[in-house]
């Protein structure tokens, strides 16, 4: 059965014109919290919610972004990589496509798991090739919160992604997180860049990336690691 679409295709133009935007100007109500190896991280606090929105830019050399929204939108495939998977499957719900997620945590902190729609779609705009994934968490009968895991019910997030002109890809990524406290989190992202890039680098030089799938994936971890660490799935 062929599921419903869950975004509107105002929400999809919406994300691609972020994607335009220049940084946060310093000194402006976004807190920039990371900035190394080409990966900037922005932080603002809504004092209404109490919730923290994130924005993250980077760009990803000899990834082209069509692989990487492959990679990042294939969940069999990050059930092999991902050591942070405890449960992750999709089905289909009043007609809507629906992810149940559970992130394994160290003891003594408990799981979370995440119930969310998500949508890709490949774009054009002005004659340029965009990539855009949007998701956000919903409340379904189907799927209860269980005893000792606890469920993040605020979720938004988009990433674009667009060609660097060369061989590469550079995005945007955004984040409503319902959780705080991640200064360590993004803290242990920076020196997570550094190391991977550098993995990466040297893997590429010695002509061992004989599989370009492996690289892609290597490239999501870095780029949503922070996701992971910080309480919330792409």
């Amino acid at each position: 059965m062929e599921a419903q679409r869950g975004f509107s295709k105002e929400q999809f133009q919406a994300a691609c014109r972020e994607l335009s935007q220049p940084a946060p100007a310093a000194g402006g109500a976004w807190q920039l919290l990371v900035e190394t190896m080409g990966i900037s991280i922005y932080r603002l606090y809504d004092e209404q919610s109490g919730l923290y929105e994130y924005k993250i830019f980077g760009g990803l050399a000899d990834c082209p972004p069509e692989l990487l929204a492959d990679v990042y939108m294939d969940l069999d495939y990050r059930k092999q990589w991902d050591q942070y998977v405890k449960e992750l499957s999709e089905k289909i719900y009043d007609g809507k496509r629906i992810i149940y997620w559970e992130v394994k945590y160290p003891f003594p902190l408990s799981n979370r798991d995440y119930v969310y729609i998500r949508e890709r779609r490949d774009m054009e705009v002005d004659g340029q090739k965009i990539w855009v994934m949007l998701a956000k968490s919903v409340s379904l009968p189907q799927c209860p919160e269980k005893s000792g895991i606890i469920r993040v019910n605020s979720y938004v997030q988009s990433l674009v992604l667009e060609s660097d002109g060369k061989t590469g890809s550079k995005g945007k990524k955004y984040h409503l997180l319902q959780l705080g406290k991640v200064e360590q989190a993004f803290k242990f992202y920076s020196a997570f860049i550094k190391k991977m890039k550098c993995k990466i680098s040297d893997t590429i030089k010695a002509g061992e990336a004989k599989d370009l799938k492996i690289h892609a994936k290597d490239m999501v971890k870095m780029y949503i690691k922070s996701s992971i660490i910080c309480e919330n799935p792409f």
